[in-house]
């Protein structure tokens, strides 16, 4: 038997985590790299999201107080 070298194409497989100024690369669970971001660079957010201080944000509407009767329920959704 012949073992034989392989390059696999898996870009569509890794996703990136923003962390300290840097992009962890990761597959599946598994940390595979990185991209140091330089400190000029912006992110651009699409309609409702919003970067700030190496944070990424989601505006979201909820309630400001919700009301008893939709808090109260059982597992079986009876109130």
């Amino acid at each position: 038997m012949v073992l034989k070298s392989n390059k696999i194409d898996i870009t569509d497989r890794v996703v990136g985590k923003l962390k300290d100024g840097e992009i962890e690369l990761y597959l599946e669970n598994e940390k595979i790299g990185s991209i140091h971001l330089p400190q000029e660079s912006s992110i651009q957010m699409d309609h409702h999201f919003e970067s700030d201080k190496q944070k990424i944000y989601q505006h979201v509407t909820t309630t400001d107080s919700p009301q008893a009767r939709y808090t109260d329920c059982d597992e079986g959704g009876w109130c």
